[in-house]
């Protein structure tokens, strides 16, 4: 477990108030605009910079405890930093780097080797290479196989994909994936991209003017009322763990299914079986009172309305709830729909209303937690 709880007044005026506990293992995307405070967390975890008051945990160590003038120091915290930028020196080749960064562990008890980390992210044929040669995704690559190889306990990235156009981006996005899936390393994402934090996070702190206002489980924290002005009003919703359950590739569409219900959606470039995550965006979803007939959205979800929340301007957050048949509605997921007040006020919807979810198959923005999903 890493327990961050800190805050920073700086002379601008800007202050930050955070309090995280994050899982030992896996990707916590720190999530917000541009300006929130994202990157000043992971620097007071880095050491970089010293909070005013606070105290950070990685584990059993402390690295910083204000209260009992603890401050331990960079070299010692050893963790690893990936930048926006690459940062890979010049003038050595693509195998001195990787290099440096075992130089740096000095020690360190081995959690990955140079073939291990050159295997992992693909990066065999670049070694004799020098920086100045390599694509935006390649220089990447190899700053995350130098950061791993200096053995870190916890990997920072800080915005590691926001320098990169959409090409390179999904060129690395399996490798991070993979990073993820094979060290267990507890890794610390700092991203302003709703995308790459739903595609790669299980846990998620999202900061807005230099405030997290909700963390963890990533499910959840999409459907907080405290996370909508990170968020935003349109881009709130529901986020599914699923599975492929079968291809049309005739009509260049995929079923993928959840323990209450299936959805179809545009094609998934992965095989029968394989899990795929699927984000549903709140003003994605339509509501029926009857079994729909005659429309042409053809996702129904049956539920129950369990809350009627109004939000600025004409909307209203409606969650519903996707009971199992062996689960009571107080324990189902939830499924949020965003509509105007007059929609639920021609309807007369009420908590406890059994109503059908529609949602249109293009709406699903499909990512695998384990393979790449076109």
């Amino acid at each position: 477990m890493i327990e961050i709880d800190v805050t920073l007044r700086r002379s601008t005026g800007f202050t930050l108030s955070a309090n995280i506990h994050i899982p030992g293992t896996g990707i916590t995307a720190i999530f917000g605009r541009s300006g929130s405070g994202k990157t000043t967390i992971i620097q007071m975890v880095a050491g970089t910079l010293k909070p005013d008051t606070g105290h950070i945990t990685v584990g059993d160590e402390i690295f910083v405890d204000t209260a009992r003038g603890i401050d331990l120091p960079i070299e010692k915290r050893h963790v690893g930093y990936v930048f926006q930028d690459s940062r890979l020196f010049p003038h050595m080749s693509v195998e001195s780097n990787l290099r440096y960064g075992l130089r740096r562990a000095r020690g360190r008890k081995e959690i990955i080797d140079l073939p291990s980390v050159v295997d992992l992210l693909g990066i065999g044929h670049l070694l004799k290479r020098r920086p100045h040669t390599l694509s935006g995704g390649e220089k990447q690559r190899v700053a995350i196989g130098r950061a791993l190889l200096s053995q870190p306990r916890l990997l920072l990235m800080d915005e590691p994909l926001a320098s990169l156009d959409e090409m390179r981006k999904r060129e690395i996005l399996p490798y991070l994936e993979r990073l993820r899936d094979d060290l267990r390393l507890p890794i610390l994402y700092v991203s302003h991209s709703i995308e790459e934090v739903v595609r790669l996070s299980d846990t998620m702190a999202a900061v807005h003017e230099g405030k997290v206002v909700a963390s963890g489980p990533l499910g959840e924290v999409f459907t907080r009322p405290e996370a909508l002005p990170v968020l935003g009003r349109f881009d709130v919703g529901s986020v599914f763990d699923c599975h492929v359950s079968t291809h049309a590739p005739e009509l260049f569409l995929s079923t993928i299914t959840f323990p209450e219900g299936q959805l179809r959606v545009p094609m998934v470039d992965l095989p029968e079986g394989a899990p795929v995550r699927a984000r549903i965006r709140a003003r994605d979803v339509a509501i029926s009172l009857s079994r729909p007939d005659g429309v042409s959205i053809t996702n129904h979800l049956h539920g129950t309305i369990t809350g009627l929340r109004r939000e600025e301007g004409p909307y209203v957050n409606v969650e519903i709830a996707l009971p199992r048949p062996d689960e009571t509605v107080e324990k189902a997921r939830s499924l949020h729909a965003l509509i105007t007040a007059e929609s639920a006020e021609r309807l007369a919807l009420k908590e406890g209303m059994p109503i059908w979810a529609m949602i249109k198959a293009v709406a699903v923005d499909s990512r695998s937690p384990h393979f790449s999903a076109q």
